[in-house]
């Protein structure tokens, strides 16, 4: 395919953006060749400045469930935008939105509206160390909570993708703070609450890790997590950036029914605009200025066009058959792959959770950070190249999730699948 627009603008970005890309994995580094510069994008598809025409299952890396430019929500946001783009004062879209999350997600109680899950998963650990008066936060190998200093310490996203655990210019003494332990093992949960009695604030996870590919949590797990915390007078906070109304309408919270004491939310609330939030159990979340000591602010915290957005992506989400519909979807298209890899024997791990879905080329189960990363990166990139040449377009990186929509359809599953019975046939040059 062509890509000479795209190769002329990655250019010309580097020379005045950092690798040439505002976020790490875009640069397609980890799986060779350069970027494509994306220039619409229309239900399942999207369109490159040359022209070449892909289904899309990155959307936007997760909040773009109702697909690109949705109807209702291009018409909701058009109407916003004649009425102003910002104020900096309250506005009746952000008490629906509250309202709506607070209806949706059985944890939530009270919350506030942020610009991104980075603020959301910095704001929540703020608040739970206002509240139980402890400085040591808990969080999971391969679990990322944004870029925030003290949650970039093994985390996943990019730092897994280029073997970055720990973040340079992050304070050895504030990253010490941070302990951690590892997802889906209960036991090393338990000795860091042992080697540290009475200074544990909270235990942050992702309820489904989406960052160092797709895990889910194990049976127990979260059960586990829920009266372990509440036995050491510690918070419980679920990350749900992503897997907020995304694996169902609630939320993991809902899908597993495990009530942490914080949640963390984004992507989809703000339709694929910048967004976030965090809320939870009202005595905490009164820590939070003006009602309490806990300071938080932010500019374009609730603004009109990211809070119209996400009320007209919910509305859609909220109507009977939207996530059975994702479902069958989704299930078709991790049925399909793994016939196909069948068909080749090549060693294959496919985690699904509702929408979201991971392929690993690893013969073992993947359970945690430790078995995602042992799984072959190499065969991945080639497998990523294969299917972007045949006019699929997947995450550029070993370690994220692909994102099914509702605007993907039966015909673009059955083409993804033969695609990738195609990327999964031996290559002459292997």
């Amino acid at each position: 395919m062509d890509t000479s627009r795209s190769a002329d603008l990655f250019r010309r970005a580097q020379a005045l953006i950092p690798g040439g890309v505002n976020s790490p994995v875009r640069s397609f580094r980890a799986v060779g060749g350069g970027p494509h510069f994306i220039r619409r994008g229309s239900g399942s598809r999207v369109w490159d400045e040359d022209g070449n025409e892909f289904i899309d299952y990155v959307g936007s890396w997760g909040p773009l469930i109702l697909g690109h430019a949705h109807p209702e929500v291009v018409e909701a946001l058009a109407d916003t935008l004649a009425m102003g783009l910002s104020f900096g004062a309250p506005t009746a879209g952000e008490l629906e939105l509250a309202e709506i999350i607070t209806g949706a997600l059985p944890s939530v109680e009270m919350v506030r509206l942020v610009s991104s899950g980075t603020e959301a998963a910095m704001s929540a650990v703020r608040a739970a160390r206002a509240y139980t008066g402890r400085e040591k936060i808990i969080k999971f190998a391969g679990c990322y909570h944004g870029h925030a200093d003290g949650l970039l310490v093994e985390a996943g996203s990019g730092g897994a993708t280029y073997s970055v655990p720990n973040s340079a210019g992050v304070p050895a003494a504030y990253a010490g703070e941070t302990l951690v332990a590892h997802y889906n093992d209960l036991t090393s949960v338990e000795r860091l609450f042992e080697a540290h009695q009475g200074g544990v604030a909270a235990v942050i996870l992702e309820p489904v890790a989406g960052n160092v590919g797709v895990i889910p949590p194990a049976d127990g797990f979260l059960e586990g997590l829920r009266s372990l915390t509440t036995r050491e007078g510690a918070l419980l906070i679920f990350d749900e950036v992503i897997t907020g109304f995304r694996v169902a309408y609630g939320g993991a919270q809902t899908l597993y029914g495990v009530t942490p004491d914080l949640t963390c939310l984004g992507k989809i609330i703000g339709g694929g605009l910048p967004v976030g939030a965090y809320g939870g159990r009202r005595e905490v979340m009164e820590v939070v200025a003006p009602l309490g000591s806990m300071y938080q602010a932010g500019t374009l915290s609730g603004n009109p066009l990211a809070v119209t957005a996400g009320i007209a992506t919910i509305k859609v989400l909220a109507r009977p058959g939207v996530y059975d519909g994702l479902e069958s979807v989704s299930s078709r298209l991790a049925k399909g792959i793994a016939a196909a890899a069948a068909e080749t024997h090549l060693p294959l791990a496919i985690n699904r959770v509702g929408s979201m879905m991971s392929v690993f080329f690893n013969s073992e189960p993947v359970v945690d950070a430790d078995s995602a990363m042992a799984s072959d990166r190499v065969r991945y990139a080639a497998y990523f190249r294969r299917m972007l040449e045949d006019g699929v377009y997947l995450a550029p990186s070993a370690f994220e999730a692909a994102f099914v929509s509702t605007a993907h359809t039966v015909g673009d599953v059955e083409y993804t699948i033969g695609a990738a019975a195609r990327a999964l046939e031996p290559h002459p040059a292997q």
